[in-house]
């Protein structure tokens, strides 16, 4: 974990991470209620993983350029 933080502040790229790290808690502590720290724990990290990669292909999309695009 130390070493994913270090990472991410070296690259520049924690803004692009942290809103769908504070979406993920926020959906994980109001819908998440399986009475088991494993379980809520999992479903919390799989519900940040999705939510990372869409945003992560939302911005490369948004910084790629458009095809066919003029100059």
């Amino acid at each position: 974990m130390l070493e994913f933080l270090r990472v991410l502040r070296r690259q520049g790229d924690w803004p692009v991470h942290l809103p769908g790290l504070l979406l993920a808690f926020v959906l994980a502590e109001l819908f998440f209620k399986f009475h088991s720290f494993a379980l809520e724990c999992g479903a919390f990290l799989a519900t940040w993983l999705v939510i990372d990669v869409v945003v992560d292909a939302l911005a490369r999309r948004l910084r790629a350029p458009a095809a066919g695009t003029p100059r």
